[in-house]
């Protein structure tokens, strides 16, 4: 009777300690901190490279030539980002990251991507359903062109030896006359890690 009051203590005491091993912890921490586990691109990188490539497209020239020549904000809009690295990158965050940086900096205005577009065409057409005040109708016909296009793509390299290596993210982007062709701007940032990995790790 002794032995089996003991071997169930020592069942529950095994019992509570490997729920104690396996169980998750989870804690909060503020979006901007940075959090680097694997090595891989993350949403660290996508804002940094979103803020400091877009800072550096409005500092250059073509924006003040626009507006004189214009006299208007030039209008932009955010084409296809194309992953070249060699692992699955998330690319619709690193757009929206581009896309705050250059709507939130005021110099220029911003249209909807290709993709959005028909959401807000089929908007314009419900509210000829009959069911919409006739003066709040929108008009058709009447969006607005972009004058530019910024498109580009993210590359990798990685170099890799007994458990450590170095890998290094290219972010290609260029600004395209949507008119003309002509580029108005190329900009390329690069972030370089080195990674150890455990002899424990998965």
């Amino acid at each position: 009777m002794v032995k089996n009051k003991f071997y169930f203590f020592a069942i529950g005491v095994c019992l509570v300690s490997f729920a104690g091993c396996s169980s998750t912890q989870v804690k909060r921490v503020e979006p901007e901190e940075v959090v680097d586990l694997s090595g891989r691109w993350n949403d660290t990188d996508s804002r940094l490279v979103a803020k400091e490539m877009i800072g550096d497209v409005l500092a250059r020239s073509w924006v003040t030539d626009f507006r004189c020549k214009q006299n208007r904000k030039p209008v932009v809009i955010v084409g296809p980002l194309l992953n070249k690295s060699h692992e699955h990158i998330n690319g619709a965050i690193f757009v929206k990251d581009l896309e705050r940086q250059l709507l939130n900096s005021g110099k220029i205005k911003f249209v909807a991507s290709k993709e959005e577009r028909p959401d807000v065409r089929d908007e314009r057409q419900d509210q000829r359903a009959g069911f919409t005040n006739p003066e709040t109708i929108k008009k058709m016909a009447m969006e607005t062109g972009a004058d530019y296009i910024l498109i580009g793509s993210i590359n990798s390299v990685k170099d890799e030896f007994k458990g450590r290596y170095v890998i290094l993210y290219q972010v290609n982007l260029e600004l395209i006359d949507i008119e003309t062709n002509e580029k108005a701007w190329i900009g390329q940032k690069h972030i370089k890690k080195v990674v150890k990995r455990s002899k424990y790790s998965l």
